[in-house]
C-alpha cells in the first residue's frame, strides 16, 4: 500500500451503505428508478446491508447537472455520517470534475470508508486518492449491483473477495465469458428486468502486447476519457506519485477514436509517466471493433514514440465498461507476471 494511505474496513452484514449520484442523475429518472429497487432488494436481501439513499441522489439529470454542489454535498455528508460504512456511486457521466471546488479532502481522510464506482467516477477516485484513502474501481450501483436477474458470477466473486471477505492475496483471473454490448445489448427498461444477459465464452483471455517478466506496483489509473478533465488539476497525481505504479487504463462506451486514444496516451508520455511506471493494465475495450486498433495505439505510443517497449502491457483485463468486470483498489500493490499472463493483488483489498 502507498505509504500514508488508509485502507477502509470491509463490509459486514448489518452495515449501512449510502447511495449517491455524483455524476449523471440518471438514477432519479422515472424510467430508471427500478434499478434502485433491484439494487436495494439485492443489497438488503443477499448482502444483509442497510441502504441509505442520500438526499440529492434521486433528483434527476437536470437538477444534478445544474447543481454540482448538491452532488458534492451528498458525497461529503456520506463520508461524515458515522453510520455509513460504504458509499456506492450510482453511475458515471461526464462532468464530475465540477464537484472539485466543493470537496473537503480532510473529511474524506478523517472518515475512511469504502467508495466504489467507475467511468466518470474516476474523478471521485482521484479525490479519494489525494485524500489518502484507498477506493475501489468498479461495483457501480446501476451497472453491477442492479444487474438484471442476478449479478454475474465473476463480478459477484470480485465484490465478495474485495469488499466483504478480503483475502491475504487475490488472483485476478481473466473472466471466462464476455457480454456483447454492441449487438446484444439489453437496454435498461422495466420490461427487460427479467432478461438475462447472454454471456459468451472468452476465447482470448489476457494478452501481453509488449514486455515480459514480472513487475509489481500499486494500482493507479481509471477511464482515459476522463483524463482531459482532470489533468492539471489538484487531484491529478504528479510524476513522482506515478513512480513505480501499475497504471490501469480503460475506455468508455463512447467509443473514442483511435486518434483520441493516441492523443491521450501521448499526453501521458509528455508528462514522463511512461518513464517511471512499472507496467500497464488495459481494460477490455467496450466496443469489440476497437479491440485490435486500440492494441496498436498502445504499442505505437508506449513502445514506439515513448521508447519503452520493455514496459509490460497486459491487455483485455476485466475492469471498466466491458462486462463482466471486477474491482480494482487504488493504491494497493499488485503483481503483473507477463510471462504467465497472471495478475495478483498482493495484500487484502480492505481491512
Amino acid at each position: 500500500m502507498v505509504p500514508g494511505m488508509i485502507k477502509p474496513k470491509h463490509l459486514e452484514r448489518g452495515d449501512t451503505v449510502a447511495v449517491v449520484s455524483l455524476s449523471a442523475g440518471t438514477l432519479g429518472e422515472p424510467w430508471a428508478i427500478h434499478k434502485l429497487d433491484i439494487a436495494r432488494e439485492r443489497l438488503e436481501g443477499d448482502y444483509g446491508l442497510k441502504v441509505k439513499v442520500m438526499p440529492n441522489a434521486l433528483k434527476g439529470r437536470d437538477y444534478l447537472y445544474e447543481h454540482p454542489e448538491a452532488r458534492a454535498a451528498d458525497m461529503m455528508d456520506a463520508f461524515r455520517d458515522k453510520s455509513v460504512k460504504a458509499i456506492f456511486n450510482a453511475i458515471g457521466g461526464d462532468d464530475t470534475i465540477r464537484l472539485l471546488p466543493y470537496i473537503d479532502f480532510d473529511v474524506i481522510r478523517d472518515n475512511p470508508k469504502i467508495f466504489t464506482g467507475f467511468s466518470d467516477t474516476t474523478t471521485n477516485h482521484l479525490m479519494c486518492y489525494k485524500a489518502g484513502l484507498v477506493s475501489y474501481y468498479g461495483a457501480s450501483l446501476m451497472n453491477n449491483f442492479s444487474e438484471y436477474v442476478r449479478i454475474n458470477d465473476y463480478t459477484a466473486a470480485s465484490i465478495r473477495d474485495t469488499l466483504f471477505e478480503p483475502k491475504p492475496t487475490l488472483d485476478i483471473p481473466s473472466a471466462p465469458y464476455w457480454y456483447d454490448d454492441e449487438d446484444e445489448k439489453i437496454w435498461w427498461k422495466p420490461e427487460n428486468m427479467h432478461r438475462l444477459k447472454a454471456y459468451h465464452s472468452e476465447t482470448v483471455g489476457y494478452e501481453v502486447i509488449q514486455g515480459s517478466g514480472v513487475v509489481e506496483g500499486e494500482l493507479l489509473g481509471g477511464c482515459v476519457d476522463v483524463f482531459p478533465e482532470v489533468v492539471g488539476t489538484a487531484i491529478w497525481p504528479s510524476k513522482e506519485e506515478w513512480a513505480g505504479k501499475l497504471m490501469f487504463l480503460e475506455t468508455s462506451e463512447e467509443d473514442i477514436s483511435c486518434d483520441y486514444l493516441t492523443w491521450y496516451l501521448r499526453n501521458l508520455a509528455a508528462q514522463g509517466l511512461f518513464d517511471v511506471i512499472h507496467g500497464i493494465l488495459v481494460g477490455k475495450p467496450a466496443r469489440r471493433s476497437k479491440y485490435e486498433p486500440y492494441k496498436e495505439a498502445y504499442r505505437k505510443v508506449v513502445g514506439g514514440e515513448a521508447g519503452h517497449p520493455e514496459i509490460p502491457i497486459l491487455y483485455n483485463v476485466n475492469f471498466g465498461h466491458a462486462e463482466p468486470i471486477g474491482v480494482l483498489p487504488y493504491g494497493l500493490k499488485c503483481r503483473l507476471d507477463a510471462d504467465n499472463k497472471k495478475l495478483t493483488l498482493l495484500e487484502p483489498a480492505t481491512a
